[in-house]
């Protein structure tokens, strides 16, 4: 080889890069400009977005057939009928139609990453997403990275985004789990392991190994959405042949067949490298307030739960199919839901109930005492009908458990979907194993569309530079009818000034949720109140500062309330984002 052995992203990376030489190029810390595959916005980021897109001037889109829009956050058939949830709904609407989006999906259909990573994210694209879990489509060996609204309006404007090339962490996993523990069990042992905002703060993380071939597409799901969590910046899976077979299913084939499968070279620089035994995963409860703070269900067995939740977008299609199972397994078990507290569950999509209905499990959730909720973010952001009591104890298949993240004043635990059914009978922490360990194994395989022995192997290539800005001519017709205007752009220059003030001292991990009062339910004293109420102006604080969701209300709530400088060990990557790209572009 006459190059730089290269990283399986850093191969992504090379194959949409725009104006590089050299392979030799693409190397961390290095900046490079990068050609966007997909631009993905919720409507709650989309207000984000309209109004960065609306101080550029409304300039034409880049290709609007490369926009997914997904009503999921705020939206709920019981509340949209709501002033202020209808503004947001119409808002989203009526750009939908301004642009021409070609992939806008209304309220309640789908939640924004799960049918954009089940029919359009391929392998090899650079995806990008208002939503810190847009790292969900490394699954599909993507490299998709969450940014704030007004960096990502940029992209979808121009089809291009910079990045600083980040160093790679491996994760490599060996062995076969047991049956039953998926892809949620797998990353919180992780999680526990390895903890949060350490190893992989600032850093891509490559999944790799042996182990692969007894993961599919939905475990990998899981995975890659809560690197986020993890604090990585990308979360992506080397693609094999449970991939391609994965894509080859998909009823448009324009989304199956630009897919590039590239594997890492030989000698492919890591900056650390871990191997995780996936025979030592068990099933686990992430405790609050912390989705590193794992245990074995074992140590907490009994614990008492006034709810237990069933959804959110880490909760794919096949952890859904194996919680009806478990549950079924119970009744015949000869057990029954002790009336006790509050059951819900929330299938990602509308295409993912229906199929669950047409199996006949979706009648195990409701024999369960189970509400069936429309597809949406549900208690998981607790900002629309379903939102936790204060004091209110929960168990939750969902990838957040921050201070009252499901509702002010909550408890939310995390665990499998696994998990959470099997501990709804009795409304107490309840170990899945003996339920699961009742399931037909071929059964379950067979639900989930999951034959490995059928599978062929995978053709891998290797990245092609490519040089020039992006055409679009063959695109044409997608474009938006309306004319080229001129954007409000400013650069602000460099300079340098002496800050003085008071400070505020804060500690690790502090995360945009209590930063910012904007869409935040976490806390009844947001950060920004506190320093503004106190005269403070100076924020200090330890690692990960900013870690979490990506809205960039972080950052400009802090401005608004008056603080000149934030200091930090280190920055989460969205936070340090979104503090750029509102500095550079005057926004």
């Amino acid at each position: 080889m006459d190059r730089r052995p290269l990283t399986l992203v850093e191969k992504i990376i090379a194959a949409n890069a725009i104006d590089i030489e050299s392979l030799d190029d693409v190397r961390p810390g290095n900046v490079v400009v990068l050609r966007v595959s997909w631009v993905l916005s919720s409507e709650a980021s989309w207000v984000g977005i309209n109004k960065t897109y609306s101080q550029l001037g409304r300039p034409q889109v880049h290709r609007r057939d490369r926009i997914w829009l997904a009503q999921d956050h705020t939206v709920d058939p019981r509340v949209n009928s709501r002033p202020e949830v209808k503004r947001t709904i119409d808002l989203a609407e009526a750009a939908a139609k301004e642009i021409g989006i070609v992939d806008y999906y209304g309220p309640n259909y789908t939640i924004m990453h799960t049918e954009f990573c089940r029919e359009r994210a391929q392998p090899g694209q650079v995806i990008v997403g208002s939503d810190s879990h847009t790292c969900s489509a490394g699954s599909l060996e993507a490299l998709a990275i969450g940014l704030g609204a007004a960096d990502v309006t940029i992209p979808m404007i121009t089809g291009e985004t910079w990045l600083n090339i980040p160093p790679v962490l491996g994760i490599k996993f060996i062995n076969q789990p047991p049956f039953g523990i998926g892809g949620k069990d797998i990353i919180l042992y992780v999680l526990g392991r390895l903890k949060r905002n350490t190893v992989a703060a600032g850093r891509a993380v490559e999944f790799m190994g042996p182990g692969l071939k007894y993961l599919s597409a939905d475990a990998r799901f899981a995975i890659s959405n809560m690197v986020t969590e993890f604090g990585g910046i990308a979360g992506v899976f080397v693609p094999d042949s449970i991939i391609s077979a994965y894509l080859s299913r998909r009823k448009d084939t324009r989304h199956q067949d630009c897919a590039l499968y590239f594997q890492p070279d030989p000698g492919a620089q890591y900056a650390e490298v871990f191997e995780i035994d996936l025979t030592s995963v068990g099933s686990l409860v992430a405790l609050y307030p912390s989705s590193d703070n794992i245990v074995p269900v074992g140590e907490v067995l009994g614990k008492e739960l006034d709810g237990c939740f069933i959804g959110a977008c880490t909760t794919a299609e096949e952890d859904l199919i194996l919680a009806a199972l478990v549950l079924r397994q119970g009744f015949k078990a000869g057990l029954e839901p002790n009336g006790k507290g509050k059951r819900k569950v929330t299938p990602g999509s509308i295409p993912i109930l229906n199929r669950l209905r047409d199996l006949g499990l979706l009648l195990w959730f409701q024999r369960a005492g189970f509400e069936i909720g429309a597809p949406g973010c549900s208690y998981c952001v607790g900002v629309a009908a379903d939102v936790a009591g204060e004091g209110e104890v929960w168990l939750s298949s969902q990838n957040r458990n921050f201070p009252y993240r499901m509702g002010p004043g909550s408890y939310a635990n995390l665990a499998s979907a696994a998990t959470v059914a099997a501990s709804s009978f009795s409304m107490k922490v309840t170990d899945p194993s003996s339920l699961l360990n009742g399931i037909n194994r071929h059964e379950f395989d067979k639900i989930r569309q999951l034959w490995v022995d059928e599978l062929l192997p995978v053709r891998y290539s290797e990245p092609v530079l490519k040089t020039g800005m992006i055409s679009s001519s063959s695109q044409e017709d997608l474009r938006p009818t309306k004319t080229q205007t001129e954007t409000n752009i400013r650069i602000i220059p460099e300079g340098q000034q002496v800050i003085k003030g008071k400070c505020i001292l804060f500690g690790d991990n502090v995360d945009t949720d209590a930063v910012s009062q904007s869409h935040s339910r976490t806390t009844t004293q947001p950060y920004e109140i506190l320093v503004r109420d106190r005269g403070l102006n100076i924020v200090v604080a330890g690692n990960a500062f900013g870690c979490g969701s990506s809205r960039e209300e972080a950052p400009r709530a802090l401005k608004g309330s008056g603080v000149k400088a934030v200091i930090a060990k280190s920055f989460a990557f969205i936070y340090s984002r979104n503090h750029q790209t509102w500095r550079c572009w005057g926004l």
